[in-house]
């Protein structure tokens, strides 16, 4: 976790000058590190976060006028907006002062200095940069949390038994756990519930999808700075930096880049992070959960997948069965999505009828727990009675289960060919579209618009 000492770069040609300065601030608590010129002043910034930089306005090139101080203030600016400037001169001057405040410095001290004054400053600015800071991370970290819901864990059968122990057992801990199943299998819902029981449950869960495109996840990931590519209009805070204290779930983890699991695995080695197009390392403090449909160990050995970033991510595996094999608790997670759905549509049931009931038992649910929930909310919309009906679910019976190809619009045969092969390997994206003939993209597209759900 972050030093709690204001951390400051004090910037000076003057070697006395910086002497002096880092007397006087370490016997007041903070800690500081020294610049002699604007490139090391910026060498320091791109490699290391302060909380406040106090730097002389002139160097070598011009003794008097500050204007290489000045330039430099634009610079600094454009690295990270919220770093606080102090700037110091004995020249100064009304004017320069008011130059140095219009291109962003946040206060101004004239040689030779009151110390009073200076440490107050400096307090009062390392201050307002943590707060600026944590307001940033907190604005992303509450976005995602109105984004997201928290399911709960439904569980009696006897199959998810060993499950739930393993969770009771592991969630507390800070251990990273790999879990497995098929698509709809409840993988984020397990993740939500290790993150409450853990220490970091105060903290938040942070979900980042590694099936999109290559480049938009590692500016997900790890963030970028403005400038990094084209649409890269303003700095970004990647999931790593919003997850720090807290957990970071990693869902669809077989689709990573092999190029990209490197900078995951140094992350999970270190703590230590770069966002796109810096050079500056962070530091975070996250708990990794990670989730897939695939079996890594066949990635592992078809060489898509790194066996050291397995071994990192799978301290503990969890693997779920699927719905057909639990089917004990098909009416609780019926009930569930039921009550669920009312409330949302404003529309009271009182359940199933018992034909609806056995309709949902015998179905072999290949979506498994997530083709359970668009079932029951579709059948509580098409319901016309108090309670839902078989024929209000729209499950097919097995004679209807394989539409006649000749019957069906090009389209519906393409999203019927995508489905019957996700199925085939698992809901495993890159397989599938290996299969398809298509790129991971390309193949993400057409769930998109076909509205397929992995």
């Amino acid at each position: 976790m972050k030093d709690s000492s204001p951390r400051v770069l004090i910037a000076d040609d003057q070697p006395d000058v910086l002497e002096a300065l880092r007397l006087l601030l370490k016997s007041e608590g903070f800690a500081t590190e020294s610049a002699a010129s604007p490139s090391g002043i910026l060498n320091a910034v791109e490699a290391r976060d302060f909380d406040v930089v106090l730097m002389d306005l002139n160097y070598a090139r011009d003794t008097t006028s500050g204007q290489e101080g000045l330039d430099l203030l634009n610079t600094l600016q454009a690295l990270d907006g919220t770093l606080p400037v102090v700037v110091m001169t004995a020249w100064g001057s009304v004017e320069l002062a008011v130059e140095a405040m219009r291109r962003g410095a946040r206060d101004f001290i004239q040689k030779p200095w009151e110390n009073a004054r200076l440490l107050a400053i400096l307090r009062t600015q390392a201050e307002l940069s943590r707060a600026l800071r944590e307001g940033l991370r907190l604005e992303a970290e509450n976005r995602l949390l109105r984004a997201e819901g928290r399911p709960q864990l439904i569980a009696e059968s006897k199959t998810m038994q060993p499950v739930l122990q393993m969770v009771a057992r592991v969630g507390p801990s800070d251990a990273n756990v790999l879990i497995t199943g098929e698509h709809g299998t409840g993988k984020q819902v397990v993740a939500q519930t290790l993150h409450a029981l853990s220490g970091r449950a105060s903290r938040p869960m942070v979900t980042v999808n590694a099936g999109v495109s290559e480049g938009v996840f590692e500016s997900e990931l790890f963030g970028h700075v403005r400038g990094a590519f084209t649409d890269a209009k303003v700095d970004r805070v990647g999931r790593f930096e919003m997850a720090t204290g807290g957990t970071l779930f990693l869902d669809e983890i077989a689709n990573v880049p092999l190029n990209l699991q490197a900078k995951l695995l140094r992350v999970l080695e270190t703590g230590e992070m770069e966002r796109v197009g810096s050079s500056k390392t962070h530091r975070v403090d996250v708990r990794v959960l990670a989730a897939t449909n695939a079996v890594l160990q066949d990635e592992v050995g078809a060489g898509r997948f790194r066996e050291d970033l397995l071994f990192r991510l799978n301290t503990i595996e969890i693997a779920l069965p699927p719905l057909r094999d639990r089917r004990e608790d098909i009416p609780l997670l019926a009930l569930h999505f039921l009550r669920q759905h009312a409330q949302r549509y404003r529309k009271h049931l009182n359940g199933f009828d018992p034909g609806a009931m056995q309709a949902l038992l015998h179905h072999p649910w290949p979506g498994n727990v997530r083709e359970l929930d668009h079932v029951v909310e579709r059948a509580l919309l098409m319901a016309q009675q108090d309670v839902v009906k078989a024929a209000d679910l729209g499950l097919r019976s097995g004679r209807e289960a394989s539409p006649r190809l000749e019957e069906m619009s090009l389209e519906e045969v393409e999203g019927y060919l995508i489905q019957k092969t996700l199925a085939r390997f698992e809901g495993n994206v890159s397989q599938a579209a290996n299969a398809l003939g298509l790129s991971r993209s390309a193949l993400y597209r057409r769930l998109e618009r076909y509205k397929l759900h992995l």
